[in-house]
């Protein structure tokens, strides 16, 4: 009878022992799936400035990371090197990834608007901005965080308009978001969202902002 119980003891032993065993090789399939499922890459917005050391949550972007972002996805915007006509249709196109459905609608009627009053064809253009008046240059900030998602760049821009000769100084503000969506297309995780506001026409000398008023 002892013996018999001894067995029955054992069979329970082991059955306990294969059902923990099967419940470990559950819970390893589960963290083996969540491990592969995990994102392989994660974009960090470092500051540009690193004379000193920086410490940011992974999610925050710093203001002068949207600033650049700002600047370099205007500037390929407006980069008409032989024909406006052409260029700006395909940095549309181009920059799609860049910008916001709406952005990209907004920047379509432009486009046809403009070239159905013939002001597009033949015309070169490109934007860099005033010296003295970026996102280092004290006295005033750039950057508007508005929230972590959403951002307002004031961008001082000087025109080269080879179509009058005409060089036009302006503040444009550009709306910038988050859209960390498709980061094989956007590696910056942020999009192009127009403008929060009417772009104002700048009074200065540029050959002065150049030299910073030296003669």
């Amino acid at each position: 009878m002892s013996y018999r119980k001894r067995v029955d003891a054992q069979q329970a032993h082991i059955l306990s022992l294969r059902l923990a065993l099967g419940l470990m090789t559950l819970l390893s399939l589960a963290l083996a799936y969540g491990w592969w499922k995990a994102p392989q890459e994660l974009t960090i917005h470092v500051p540009p400035d690193l004379r000193s050391g920086s410490t940011r949550k992974w999610w925050e972007v710093p203001p002068e990371s949207v600033y650049s972002f700002a600047l370099y996805i205007f500037q390929q915007m407006n980069r008409w090197p032989k024909d406006g006509e052409v260029d700006y249709q395909d940095n549309i196109h181009r920059l799609d990834a860049y910008l916001t459905p709406a952005c990209k609608a907004y920047l379509q009627k432009d486009y046809e608007l403009r070239r159905n009053a013939g002001e597009l064809r033949k015309r070169e253009r490109g934007v860099f901005e005033i010296p003295g008046r970026g996102i280092g240059d004290a006295g005033e900030q750039r950057t508007l965080v508005h929230s972590i998602n959403d951002w307002t760049v004031n961008l001082d821009m000087a025109a080269d308009e080879h179509y009058g000769g005409e060089r036009a100084l302006a503040r444009y503000p550009l709306h910038i978001v988050r859209a960390d969506v498709d980061p094989e297309q956007n590696p910056f995780g942020l999009q192009w969202d127009c403008y929060g506001g009417n772009p104002q026409r700048i009074e200065i000398e540029l050959d002065t902002a150049v030299t910073g008023g030296r003669p």
